[in-house]
Formats: structure tokens, C-alpha cells, sequence
């Protein structure tokens, strides 16, 4: 008899590590599910490889609207310059509205045009959606080859424009607010190149702060800005 119930004893204990082992052992389900998630890793991999796209016109290059909303760490292409990045030179950054609804690269080049500019004068232009993608980032060429910018006004302008980084927000910042993914994608990026650069809060200046204008206007949202940046840190 008690050899009976050793052998019954050894056959639960043997059936219950095998149930064991089966559990560790991935079903059909799990190797499906191993599988997509595996996909989805490559594809992102694949997607953030051909994200950088050369811009049109005066050359430059395209952060996509897509995988800029959903990848902060996208942004990283941004300090991948064509000419390097001159770490020293960059003391300051200076944000800026485009005093338009619409906008894209070859009306943003036209009007530089008209204003005697050779090429865009900002180093970054963020589209709204009109024109360009809303949250997409145009590097432009005076960023891709490390010049200097033409876009802050008064008698501050030639030093800020050799030394200082600038950042348009396509849209009228006095009559209607930017949207959510132009303000995610402006405080990914002023945070990069701050951390990248080593350019401290006290010197993210607003054009209006440095010159007799009013962009980037009444309705961008300084304080959220701020604190989005600070919550970076």
C-alpha cells in the first residue's frame, strides 16, 4: 500500500513539473505576439533611418511631423549638421513666429527674398499643419552649414545673428494660438540644443525680448514653454 502511494506521489510530483516546463515553454500565441513586437522594433528602427530627408530649394533637411510627435529622441538628427556642429560659436537661442498662417519652405524663401535674404533667415522652422506638417521641423541650410542667421531685428541684430540660434513657429502668434505638436516640438528641440550646446535658460530669449517686435506674439504661451522646459531638466 505504500508503495502504491509513493508511485502516486512520484507521477503528481513528475505531472506537475511538467506542467511547469510547459508553461516556460512559449505557446503559438506568444511566439506570434514575440514575433510583432519584434517587427515593430525593426520597423521604428527602419522609419527613424529614413527620417531625415533632404528639404527642396536651398537646401537643408526635413524632420517628419510623425515620427517627431512621437519620437522626442528624433530631435537628436537636428545636431547632426552636414558641417558639424560648432559647439563654441552658439550662445543663445532666439524664438520667433512667421506673422503668417500658412507657411512652407519656398514661401518662407520668398519672403526672405523680398526682404534681400539669401535663403530662409532661422535656422529651425516648426510647421503648423498649413503648408507644412503640423510639428514638422525644417532644418535649414544656414543650420545644416553651421551660418550665421538673419532673423533678429534692431541693434542687437548682428551680434544675435552671429551667435544665436533661430527657431520659427509657422503661424500668426497675435491672432491665433500654434498648436499642440508646433509647442511639443519647440520645446523638444529648444531642450536638445540646450543640453547639446550647454545654453542656459536665462539666454532662450523671445524676439520681442531683444527687439522693438511683437513676434513671436501675444498668444504664444511663454510661461507653458518654460515650464515644459524646466520639467526637461
Amino acid at each position: 500500500m505504500a508503495a502504491k502511494d509513493r508511485s502516486k506521489s512520484n507521477r503528481r510530483r513528475a505531472s506537475g513539473r511538467s506542467s511547469a516546463s510547459r508553461a516556460l515553454v512559449p505557446n503559438r500565441s506568444q511566439y506570434v505576439c514575440m514575433s510583432l513586437v519584434a517587427a515593430m522594433t525593426l520597423g521604428a528602427a527602419v522609419l527613424y533611418a529614413v527620417s531625415r530627408k533632404p528639404a527642396a530649394g536651398q537646401g537643408g533637411f526635413v524632420l517628419p511631423a510623425l515620427m517627431m510627435t512621437d519620437s522626442p529622441s528624433t530631435v537628436e538628427l537636428a545636431l547632426e549638421p552636414t558641417a558639424g556642429l560648432q559647439r563654441a560659436r552658439w550662445k543663445s537661442i532666439v524664438i520667433h513666429d512667421s506673422g503668417s498662417v500658412y507657411g512652407d519652405q519656398a514661401s518662407l524663401e520668398e519672403a526672405a527674398r523680398r526682404s534681400k535674404l539669401k535663403g530662409i533667415g532661422y535656422h529651425f522652422v516648426i510647421g503648423n499643419g498649413h503648408g507644412m506638417g503640423d510639428g514638422e521641423l525644417l532644418v535649414t541650410s544656414r543650420w545644416d552649414q553651421q551660418r550665421s542667421g538673419a532673423h533678429v531685428a534692431g541693434a542687437k541684430g548682428e551680434a544675435f545673428n552671429r551667435e544665436s540660434i533661430g527657431i520659427c513657429l509657422v503661424g500668426d502668434g497675435n491672432h491665433q494660438k500654434f498648436t499642440r505638436a508646433q509647442i511639443s516640438r519647440l520645446i523638444q528641440l529648444v531642450d536638445a540644443l540646450q543640453q547639446e550646446l550647454r545654453i542656459p535658460a536665462d539666454r532662450v530669449h523671445l524676439h520681442r525680448e531683444i527687439a522693438p517686435v511683437g513676434s513671436p506674439g501675444t498668444l504664444f504661451p511663454a510661461a507653458d514653454v518654460r515650464r515644459g522646459l524646466a520639467a526637461q531638466r
